[in-house]
């Protein structure tokens, strides 16, 4: 449904899916992970820009 606002048009759904709101279990676990390969592998990453330096 659209509304014609002072002539532009406004969607007039504010929430298309309300009950898909915040974060999943999914987009929790897969934050987990991509922190945990990153804080593994730091050390790694900053003991070789050392030695190499």
């Amino acid at each position: 449904m659209t509304i014609k606002a002072r002539g532009r048009i406004v969607n007039g759904q504010n929430r298309p899916f309300p009950e898909e709101q915040g974060f999943s279990t999914q987009d929790i676990l897969w934050a987990i992970g991509v922190w945990s390969v990153i804080l593994s592998l730091s050390p790694v990453v900053i003991f070789y820009v050392l030695m190499v330096n």
